[in-house]
């Protein structure tokens, strides 16, 4: 099931995880190959401050949620990205 934009993880909804890795590449600019669950996003696939960013703000308005800055420092793998939603749609 494909979620429209803007609506909130919440507990009820399950986190598609091939679409969210679909968003994530995109947004990385990386083939999606290149995004597996091993892979380190700063050391590996070079993102830098500016492109961290620009991922927090396509989560917070694709799944309706607010990451703060030091939240996303401690991403460091694609399934990190995956449990901090998980986590937003908890609490």
């Amino acid at each position: 099931m494909v979620r429209g934009k803007g609506i909130p993880v919440s507990a009820e909804t399950t986190l598609d995880v091939s679409e969210l890795r679909e968003l994530v590449a995109d947004t990385l600019d990386v083939e999606l190959s290149a995004l597996t669950d091993d892979v380190l996003l700063i050391e590996e696939l070079g993102v830098d401050s500016v492109v961290a960013l620009e991922l927090m703000v396509t989560l917070e308005q694709r799944y309706g949620v607010r990451i703060p800055e030091e939240e996303l420092g401690t991403v460091r793998r694609f399934p990190d990205i995956h449990v901090l939603l998980n986590r937003k749609a908890a609490g």
